[in-house]
């Protein structure tokens, strides 16, 4: 950023604003207490490898996210569309352990900074679908958009590099090891942020932020 009257500001980046919740250094589990955020959201269900209605979130999602982006850069502060995150949750938490995807809950999110209002992201989905709706492309993920507010408070969280199918025995240590002798317990969905793109980044490579919300036991 340059200083001075003509200096402009850099574009707001959510990994740089709340660096200990997107860039964290630590391999193993520590705790933080994570700040209200909002963020765009699609819920749905399956397994996210091969379920058309995940491939469909996501896409709407970015379309409405970057909507959101152009509009703020217009009106004079631009940003960076923030990376993919989940929520993930199911009735039997043993569907996780036992990699059984199809029966996987999801909520898939974006983070929008405070100083854009309910009102622009509506907006943005109605100019999102209109874009849409010009180009004849079906997007029936963005009648499902709306708008969540996580406070998740007192969380344990650590930097996951590999595969998303390794992050097992992190999560074993977790639930065996690091809660019990903390005196905590899981509370609320479990949270993963998306670092890296799987599509051009090597799996033992992917970088996923690993987060959940706990409580004393």
């Amino acid at each position: 950023m340059v200083d001075g009257p003509d200096a402009v500001a850099a574009p707001y980046d959510v990994k740089r604003e709340l660096r200990a919740l997107y860039a964290p250094k630590n391999r193993d589990w520590e705790t933080l207490t994570v700040p209200p955020q909002r963020f765009l959201a699609v819920d749905g269900h399956g397994d996210p490898n091969t379920s058309p209605a995940y491939t469909e979130a996501v896409e709407a999602l970015y379309a409405v996210a970057y909507t959101v982006k152009f509009a703020s850069k217009r009106n004079g502060r631009d940003l960076v569309v923030g990376p993919l995150e989940g929520l993930w949750y199911a009735d039997d938490a043993s569907v996780f352990s036992a990699r059984d995807k199809d029966a996987w809950n999801w909520t898939m999110l974006i983070s929008q900074p405070d100083w854009v209002s309910d009102a622009q992201i509506g907006e943005a989905i109605v100019a999102a679908r209109a874009k849409a709706a010009a180009k004849k492309k079906a997007m029936p993920a963005l009648d499902l958009v709306r708008i969540e507010g996580l406070d998740e408070g007192l969380c344990v969280q650590v930097l996951h590099v590999g595969s998303y199918d390794d992050e097992a025995p992190a999560l074993a240590r977790l639930h065996g090891e690091v809660l019990p002798a903390a005196g905590l317990r899981e509370r609320g969905r479990h949270h993963e942020v998306y670092l890296g793109d799987p599509r051009r980044v090597a799996p033992e490579k992917l970088k996923t932020v690993v987060r959940q919300p706990v409580s004393p036991a």
